[in-house]
């Protein structure tokens, strides 16, 4: 697999600023890759204890059977990861409060490029890094997948949030998200979150929007756009319009059924 570095937080030790309930449910973040992951398990962390964090990995399918104990309804701990669909996966989070978390398809290509080629990353998009690849045949390639390197925008977003559609899972948008926490002190905010812990067993704690603040401070996510080693302005800010009808193209229906159309 490939390797991904990122510098450590300090959320752990912000966490014990707060007093914290312990949790009754083992709750899941689950997530399509590159769609705001670092945003929503930070500000998660602020409302459990550490001791029921489960730090020991990103949880995927090729690990997943030797990282069950967060699951446990005897002891449960918050985890997360990008745990695409199967038997396996839905065996093992059968009891699970699981959220889901999405990106509008068009801007996840930027986010992926953004990734792929900064110094965060280190796997098979490296040999991009030096300029050889345009960026417009790289935002292509973001969207189709590379052969025998890299899977395409359709196969992830297939397996790791739309089959998971009509289960038991909350989907959460990451667009949405953003927009609460700009608007931490609106009515609308309130219910948005408060929405968001009553479905992961938890409850809103009044002070709320503190730890809301201080898990949402990009300056502690190391995936964060200004914290990834890359020249920014080689990416653009918004998929050229050519790019949004390819990604129509490569997963027709896609943006529908996830709400964004």
């Amino acid at each position: 697999m490939p390797r991904i570095t990122m510098k450590p937080d300090t959320l752990n030790e912000r966490n014990a600023e707060f007093d914290q309930a312990l949790l009754q449910s083992p709750v899941f973040l689950n997530s399509v890759p590159k769609c705001g992951t670092h945003l929503l398990r930070n500000i998660m962390r602020m409302f459990v204890p550490v001791e029921q964090q489960y730090h020991d990995t990103f949880i995927q399918i090729p690990m997943l059977r030797n990282h069950l104990r967060p699951f446990s309804q005897q002891a449960p701990m918050l985890s997360w990861g990008h745990l695409l669909f199967s038997d396996d996966s839905a065996i093992a989070l059968r009891d699970v409060r699981q959220v889901l978390l999405v990106r509008d398809p068009y801007d996840w290509v930027l986010a992926r490029a953004r990734f792929f080629l900064s110094d965060n990353f280190d796997g098979a998009t490296q040999h991009l890094r030096d300029g050889r690849a345009d960026m417009l045949d790289i935002l292509n390639m973001m969207i189709f997948g590379i052969h025998q390197k890299v899977p395409t925008l359709e196969e992830i977003y297939r397996f790791n949030a739309v089959s998971w559609l009509g289960t038991s899972v909350k989907l959460l948008r990451y667009e949405e998200l953003v927009a609460q926490v700009k608007d931490i002190h609106s009515r609308r905010a309130e219910s948005y979150f408060a929405d968001l812990f009553d479905h992961c067993g938890m409850t809103l704690p009044d002070d709320w929007r503190k730890r809301v603040e201080i898990g949402s401070d990009r300056a502690q996510s190391g995936t964060a756009r200004e914290n990834l080693g890359v020249e920014q302005d080689l990416v653009p800010d918004s998929l050229p319009e050519q790019q949004k009808r390819l990604v129509d193209y490569a997963a027709p229906g896609l943006r529908q059924v996830l709400g964004y159309t």
